[in-house]
């Protein structure tokens, strides 16, 4: 998983002029691309969910993304753009003189490193523990790319600090891995199907395939951890293709903000445990 839209757009305080306008434009970019998304769901979508529901989720979503973005903007000292400000220059890709290369390398490594970090989400209960909080929503939507718990947005954040480090990122390079990270984790979670969509899936993750990986059931939802490319599925066998019957995990979980964040600190609801009572 990504450090969702909150490292491009509350991070950006202490960047000189250029660099926050970049960022302004990324953010309004995937504002856009956010608002897109969610009208093709509303006029073309690929299950039919209960509006209370719907309404419910993007509630929810909507105030952690905005709890994750102010606590991440307080206690972060080290802003992964900033870092990349220091830090550029001496790094494993700089071996590579070719910057289309380097460009290239270093986002396919982001995609890896996002690859295992979500297939270690799935195999270590300490860590599921967290990320049972994305996966509790039954009404899967673009808004869903932003459930996600502040515990696992700071370690997601942390991993993405030390990427940046080893290979000596620049700014510009994070700037875009972000930004192209964040769209197809929202386009992935869309509630909709479209033509050529199982043709695209050999080489990007669509919404079928992650539509899969948010199974009620664990030998479903245990696939199909690419952010962006299909590439890490296929290679390492965690590849499905299938429609699940039910979204969400199995067991009492509760829908709402405050009780999701409490929920990201229980043992309860683990990947080998069981539907999500719509009542809450």
């Amino acid at each position: 998983m990504l450090s969702e839209l909150t490292s491009i757009t509350t991070l950006l305080e202490a960047i000189i002029w250029p660099t926050i306008i970049s960022g302004k434009l990324a953010t309004f970019i995937l504002l856009l691309l956010f608002v897109l998304l969610a009208v093709l769901e509303v006029h073309a979508p690929k299950r039919n969910l209960p509006k209370q529901g719907l309404q419910r989720s993007y509630r929810t979503n909507i105030s952690l993304f905005i709890f994750n973005s102010t606590v991440l903007s307080l206690v972060s000292a080290t802003p992964l753009l900033m870092l990349a400000e220091h830090y550029s220059g001496p790094g494993l890709l700089n071996y590579f003189s070719n910057p289309i290369w380097r460009a290239f390398l270093s986002f396919l490594l982001l995609d890896l490193l996002l690859y295992g970090w979500h297939k270690a989400s799935h195999s270590f209960d300490v860590l599921w523990m967290f990320h049972k909080v994305h996966h509790n929503d039954s009404c899967l939507n673009v808004s869903t790319a932003f459930r996600i718990h502040i515990l696992e947005l700071f370690i997601i954040t942390a991993l993405k600090a030390a990427y940046i480090v080893t290979l000596g990122l620049d700014r510009a390079t994070v700037l875009i891995n972000e930004t192209i990270i964040t769209f197809f984790v929202m386009f992935h979670h869309t509630n909709i199907s479209f033509k050529g969509e199982h043709l695209l899936g050999r080489v990007l993750i669509v919404p079928c395939l992650h539509r899969a990986h948010h199974s009620m059931e664990r030998n479903e939802h245990d696939r199909n951890y690419g952010a962006v490319l299909s590439l890490w599925d296929r290679l390492f066998g965690t590849l499905a293709e299938l429609e699940p019957a039910k979204i969400g995990i199995k067991g009492d979980s509760p829908q709402t903000f405050i009780k999701l964040l409490k929920l990201g600190f229980t043992m309860a609801s683990t990947p080998t445990e069981s539907v999500i009572n719509l009542k809450q």
